[in-house]
């Protein structure tokens, strides 16, 4: 498998037109998302019944931390990018290590790290 077809990418973002242009480029990358999950609960929720293969995390979600799904996802060993407006200082420590696009980021170089680190 090249590239992400046919790979589970989980989408979590809390902004609706961000959300729907990431989707947009990942369908027309051959992806299946899941998602976009707008809060914490919601990320948690598709990751347990979607199982992603990586996954798009921003890291504010009107005004919530996802580090929760973050850890999650660290975890289960699923490759992530963080697209924030933040930046890398919006990390905990344990994460520093992860891809982070800074917003706004377009869509195909989101669309070249996720491949990347799903290889």
């Amino acid at each position: 498998m090249t590239g992400l077809k046919g790979r589970r990418i989980l989408v979590v973002e809390d902004e609706a037109l961000i959300a729907m242009l990431v989707e947009d480029a990942l369908l027309d990358a051959g992806a299946d998302v899941l998602g976009p999950a707008a809060t914490v609960e919601e990320a948690i929720a598709l990751f347990e019944s979607g199982h992603p293969e990586a996954a798009v995390l921003d890291i504010n979600l009107a005004g919530q931390a996802s580090t929760p799904v973050a850890d999650m996802l660290a975890d289960h060993g699923v490759p992530f990018v963080v697209a924030t407006g933040y930046g890398a200082a919006g990390l905990s420590e344990r994460h520093r290590g992860v891809p982070v696009l800074a917003k706004p980021y377009d869509p195909q170089e989101l669309v070249e790290t996720l491949a990347r680190i799903c290889q």
